[in-house]
């Protein structure tokens, strides 16, 4: 565990010892609370995982729900979170669940636990990845450092060649790795990642079949009333790395797409990776401009009252994890601590 993880950590702990979350819950002018969670599977991840960080296990999200209830807060929709936001007075203190990307195990694993509990949540849909012909990335490059005791990176004329025997050397790898690809054009992004894949025989869209599911399967939750389905956008790309026409055309035929296949056009949208690096001020505009109610981000925080006028920049808590003890469950619910981090962390 980095660093960072484990600064945070150490906090999460201090905060639970010292039973101060209730204190700020009662304390605090943050009406609610927005989580994100991606994957939910019973498998433990590998000592090498980088991704399991958008893990969390089955019993987890069963618990989260039971004490989130047991707190006194209510688990509401989006829709019904937004009108408690923008009410001139403050409610009952809320939590929403938000699904990111429409992984298979959402339906094989999450969909049992939250339909059990009457719990409602929003899902938010990359379309071509349900197409089956998007890159997942970011596990892509995990799967091949996992089984490689050395990967070579070759970008035009120039190869890098980095160790990748022991847990250390993945770890430092995919870091390197995941920033390249993070920090260049999206369209060099892809071309990167698909020869870098296909130099080690790794069947990008078959893996994108594997993980994430088709219009059958996702049908079953557009047909759940508990579910939302939100906009994702169409490839999963950084927005804030378009030009503002490609990034407009990502996130209005994301939602065309929806309406096409349900029916029913998407009102809420979630930015892909979602921090400062991949939406700002233009992509909320753009957001509020194509007619979404919302739209979600991965910045950190509470949801507070003046939260109503940047309703197309809602910040969001995540379900990390690497923090899956029970006893934390009480600080995530806590938002005032997770605006503070924001504010730290720029």
């Amino acid at each position: 565990m980095s660093a960072k993880y484990a600064a945070i950590r150490a906090m999460f702990e201090a905060l639970w010892l010292s039973r101060l979350p209730g204190l700020i819950r009662s304390l605090s002018k943050s009406r609610g609370v927005i989580f994100t969670l991606h994957r939910v599977l019973h498998d433990k991840p590998a000592d090498f995982s980088p991704n399991a960080i958008l893990q969390v296990r089955p019993d987890f999200l069963d618990y989260v729900i039971e004490r989130i209830r047991e707190l006194d807060i209510d688990i509401v929709s989006l829709d019904e979170a937004i009108e408690r936001v923008t009410a001139p007075e403050a409610g009952r203190r809320f939590v929403v669940l938000t699904f990111d990307d429409a992984y298979k195990d959402n339906l094989v694993f999450a969909l049992p636990i939250l339909r059990a509990h009457s719990a409602p949540f929003t899902l938010y849909v990359p379309t071509a990845l349900v197409d089956g012909v998007g890159e997942i990335w970011w596990q892509a490059i995990e799967d091949i450092i996992a089984r490689q005791d050395a990967i070579a990176i070759t970008q035009g004329d120039d190869t890098d060649y980095l160790d990748s025997r022991t847990t250390a050397e993945k770890n430092a790898a995919f870091n390197r790795l995941y920033w390249l690809l993070r920090k260049m054009p999206e369209m060099n992004r892809v071309e990167l990642v698909r020869s870098f894949a296909a130099s080690y025989g790794y069947d990008l869209d078959q893996q994108c079949r594997a993980l994430i599911m088709d219009w059958q399967e996702l049908r079953t939750f557009a047909d759940d009333p508990l579910c939302t389905i939100g906009a994702h956008t169409v490839h999963h790309y950084e927005l804030a790395k378009l030009s503002e026409e490609q990034a407009s055309s990502e996130m209005s035929q994301s939602a065309d797409i929806i309406n096409a296949q349900f029916g029913k056009r998407p009102e809420h949208f979630s930015y892909p990776l979602g921090g400062p690096l991949s939406a700002g001020e233009r992509e909320y505009d753009l957001a509020r401009d194509l007619g979404f109610k919302s739209g979600v981000t991965t910045r950190p925080g509470g949801l507070y009252a003046h939260h109503a006028e940047t309703l197309h920049a809602l910040p969001r808590v995540s379900l990390n994890g690497y923090f899956q003890a029970y006893r934390y469950v009480d600080v995530y619910a806590t938002g005032a601590v997770f605006t503070v981090m924001g504010k730290l962390t720029g």
